[in-house]
């Protein structure tokens, strides 16, 4: 992976973009009251697609998860515990980008779906089963990366513009 002393003015311009997307989305999300809870589809999640063009979207989504969960009131657990679940499938879609772009999308789901029921149950007591909560957060995060992100990827592969100049 690419360390930070190697980002280029651009590099840190995109993450700081993806951020402040991510961020927006998930308040629309919130006003829409999709963007938490056991039952949760944030439009910002769809945005888990970009690792598989460019590394930055790895930190860019990452501190917009951070930012988001703090702007919309979340638990300082669920505000760090979220983050890592997006740094995790950040690193892994970026690491799958070789791979089909739904392929690469894998990730964000399974460490959502591992991750935020934990969260929903030990941080927010959330009294739904526990089978359940695994079940809604994973159909919720199916729609918002795989769906949408996916989706939004075949979008951004058609867009020689965006192919040729994301890395550069």
């Amino acid at each position: 992976m690419k360390k930070i002393k190697n980002f280029s003015v651009l590099q840190i311009v995109s993450a700081a973009v993806i951020a402040g997307l991510y961020v927006a989305l998930t308040y629309v999300s919130s006003l829409l009251g999709l963007a938490s809870g056991a039952i949760q589809v944030r439009l910002s999640e769809a945005l888990t697609v970009l690792p598989y063009f460019t590394f930055s979207a790895v930190p860019g989504l990452t501190v917009g998860c951070l930012l988001a969960n703090w702007l919309t009131g979340c638990a300082v657990p669920d505000i760090f515990l979220g983050s890592l679940a997006t740094l995790i499938g950040a690193i892994f879609t970026y690491l799958l980008r070789k791979q089909n772009v739904f392929v690469s999308l894998i990730p964000p789901v399974v460490s959502n779906a591992i991750i935020v029921p934990l969260v929903l149950v030990f941080v927010y007591q959330e009294t739904m089963a526990y089978p359940l909560i695994v079940l809604t957060v994973t159909l919720g995060e199916i729609i918002s990366c795989v769906i949408l992100g996916g989706l939004l990827g075949l979008a951004l592969k058609k867009n020689k513009w965006f192919v040729n100049n994301i890395n550069k």
